[in-house]
């Protein structure tokens, strides 16, 4: 539930609740015995938890629940270690068969980045997977697992890794290999590859997810994604399925190093996003002249009601150590046009600023949800 700001126009979330106020001064006092960090979210666990225990529901349904925090918990501690360090995630078929093109591809293009500093995601498995994991080294390497009864043991290369991680359910995995990720790179395979290709786009399309490097890499003149890229527009953009501007959210190569060049590219101008107080906020390595960003505020004032401006962290930003030095600028945007929004970042990035010029700094600490806006007062899901 929301409530009306006395004076102003806003609404803020009424504080979340067990239900029950002498057990909520309990669960307080709880909090403060653990010495919990985030106090007022360590509360809101615990306050969900008492409601879920009382609710009418199936033992099934709380069995859901606890496995699926179980398994959040242990993935969110395992990869705090790893916070700053730019990740890709890879997504590919279990049966391409060792020394296959697509395994030769997939292990090549995980060699070449992991050179470049960057750590690797794959799904743990045989195939593709098992070519990331050895293409980028154990170091170098994530194993996000999931547990079937086939085709699905951890490959050789990840196996007994402490960054091998295992999941009894598909959309807890599913929402690791997207949240840690900064980048995506997808090579043929079956269904669960096209889920996972599908879903990516839906997220990034409808802003579930930040804009990141979407690259779907084949084989040297393979088709798989040839027919995918004909898929999609002949039958989907051509039938106003989805728009022309969407395609922009992906890029289709044949190459190892095509896919390192997109993938670093993305990052050359453009840093990382952030909402703040209904204002997208773009972290930048360099601030482009002004008259950038006038004609860019031109070019795209279709997503936009207003200018493009450089700004100041925000009190929150600094609060949360989210890059706060490095320059930023400030959007008014709709939040429809995320295609168009991927074209204003590759203008960013294809700006003639000097190498020298640009800021290499690491990744901000947590990649943040969207609607986790930086204000005082922001709208916030009702209360349950």
């Amino acid at each position: 539930m929301q409530e009306q700001i006395p004076g102003t126009g806003a609404r803020r979330r009424r504080p979340y609740s067990s239900g029950d106020a002498d057990l909520d001064e309990r669960l307080r006092a709880l909090v403060e015995d653990l010495a919990a960090e985030d106090r007022d979210l360590a509360f809101e666990i615990l306050a969900t938890a008492a409601r879920l225990a009382r609710d009418p529901v199936s033992r099934l349904d709380r069995k859901l629940a606890n496995s699926a925090l179980k398994e959040m918990r242990y993935a969110f501690s395992v990869f705090s270690r790893y916070r700053r360090e730019r990740k890709v995630t890879m997504f590919g078929s279990a049966r391409v068969e060792r020394g296959s093109p697509e395994y030769e591809v997939a292990r090549e293009f995980a060699r070449r980045i992991a050179a470049r500093g960057w750590m690797v995601v794959t799904g743990a498995g045989p195939g593709v997977m098992e070519a990331g994991n050895l293409g980028a080294g154990a170091d170098r390497s994530f194993g996000i697992n999931i547990v079937l009864p086939f085709e699905a043991k951890p490959n050789v290369f990840i196996t007994g890794d402490r960054k091998l991680i295992n999941f009894k359910y598909f959309f807890t995995r599913k929402l690791m290999f997207v949240k840690e990720a900064d980048a995506f790179v997808l090579l043929p395979g079956g269904w669960g590859t096209l889920d996972e290709t599908f879903e990516l786009l839906t997220l990034t399309q409808t802003g579930k997810s930040d804009l990141h490097p979407i690259v779907l890499l084949d084989t040297p003149g393979g088709t798989y994604w040839r027919a995918f890229e004909r898929f999609v527009r002949e039958d989907l953009a051509g039938r106003g399925f989805v728009d022309d501007e969407d395609l922009r959210l992906l890029r289709f190569v044949d190459d190892p190093e095509e896919a390192v060049r997109e993938i670093e590219t993305f990052y050359r101008v453009y840093h990382s996003q952030r909402y703040v107080g209904g204002r997208l906020v773009l972290r930048l390595n360099a601030m482009p002249p002004e008259d950038a960003l006038r004609e860019l505020s031109e070019e795209f004032a279709e997503m936009l009601s207003g200018p493009i401006v450089p700004v100041e962290a925000s009190p929150a930003e600094v609060r949360d150590d989210d890059v706060p030095d490095l320059p930023r600028v400030a959007l008014p945007f709709d939040r429809m046009h995320f295609g168009m929004l991927r074209r204003l970042v590759d203008r960013l990035n294809a700006l003639p600023i000097p190498e020298e010029s640009l800021r290499k700094a690491e990744p901000a600490p947590e990649k943040r949800l969207p609607g986790q806006e930086s204000a005082d007062v922001v709208p916030d899901p009702p209360s349950q």
